[in-house]
C-alpha cells in the first residue's frame, strides 16, 4: 500500500524538493503541499495523508500549532495522520513544544534523501523518529520543566517484560537494540511495543517516553 504524504513549508523551493524526492520512491505519494501552518490543517482534512512533513516556523500558524489541531480531538479525518517536524538545528526549542503538540518525531531540513525516506516509511509504519540523545534530552527538558506525574500505577498492567521493553524505549532505544539487550528477536520486540501502547492507550513511541518518565522507569540522566 502506499504511504499518502502532504509537505508542508513555507519555502516553494523546499516544499517541491521534498515532493519530488518523495515520489519518486515507490510506495510513497504526495498528495498534497502547503504553505503555512493553517494551509496544512485544511489540507489535511481534505486529502487525508498518513504522514506529514511539517516545518515548525511558517506564517499564519507554526507548524506546533498546526500539528496540535490535526491530533487533537477535533480533527475531522478519518485517520490522525503521523507528523514529522522539519528543523533546521540539530534540537531546538522547539522540538520540545512540538513533540508535546503530538509529533511522532523529527527531521532536519538538512538530511539525506535516503533519511527522508526512512523517516516517512518509520512513522507510517507507527513508530517514532526518536534518537536516544534527543530521547535523553527531551526526559531532561521534562524534568526540568515540570515536576514527574505521580503514573506509577500507569504500569501495574504490564508483565515484567514489557516492562522492561518500556523501560529501555524510555532511554530511546530502537526495536534492534532492544531486542540485543534483551535476547530476543527483534519481531518480538515489536509485538511487546504494540501490547504496550494498546494496554497503555499510547498513540505512540514519544507518548511511552513520556509515561516511562512519569512512571518512574527512566531518569533525566539514562
Amino acid at each position: 500500500m502506499s504511504i499518502d504524504v502532504l509537505v508542508a513549508d513555507d519555502q516553494a523551493i523546499v516544499r517541491a524538493g521534498f515532493a519530488a524526492l518523495l515520489d519518486a520512491h515507490e510506495g510513497i505519494t504526495v498528495v498534497g503541499q502547503a504553505a503555512t501552518g493553517a494551509e496544512a490543517v485544511a489540507l489535511s482534512a481534505r486529502v487525508d495523508p498518513d504522514v506529514i512533513l511539517m516545518d515548525v516556523r511558517m506564517p499564519e500558524m507554526d507548524g506546533i500549532e498546526a500539528t496540535r489541531r490535526i491530533v487533537g480531538p477535533s480533527y475531522p479525518a478519518a485517520k490522525v495522520p503521523r507528523i514529522i517536524m522539519l528543523t533546521t538545528f540539530d534540537i531546538d526549542d522547539y522540538v520540545y513544544d512540538a513533540l508535546q503538540a503530538g509529533a511522532s518525531g523529527f527531521l532536519l531540513k538538512d538530511a539525506l534523501p535516503d533519511e527522508l525516506v526512512n523517516a516517512v516509511r518509520v512513522v507510517a509504519a507507527g513508530d517514532a523518529l526518536l534518537a536516544p540523545r534527543v530521547t535523553r534530552r527531551l526526559i531532561a527538558q521534562f524534568a526540568a520543566q515540570k515536576p514527574r506525574a505521580s503514573r506509577t500505577g500507569a504500569v501495574e498492567g504490564l508483565t515484567e517484560r514489557e516492562r522492561e521493553v518500556l523501560t529501555l524505549i524510555g532511554q530511546g532505544r530502537s526495536n534492534g537494540e532492544i531486542a540485543a539487550a534483551l535476547f530476543i528477536a527483534e519481531q518480538t520486540v515489536k509485538t511487546h511495543v504494540g501490547k504496550i501502547l494498546a494496554k497503555l492507550s499510547l498513540r505512540d513511541r514519544v507518548q511511552a517516553v513520556i509515561l516511562a518518565y512519569d512512571a518512574g522507569l527512566v531518569e533525566p540522566a539514562s
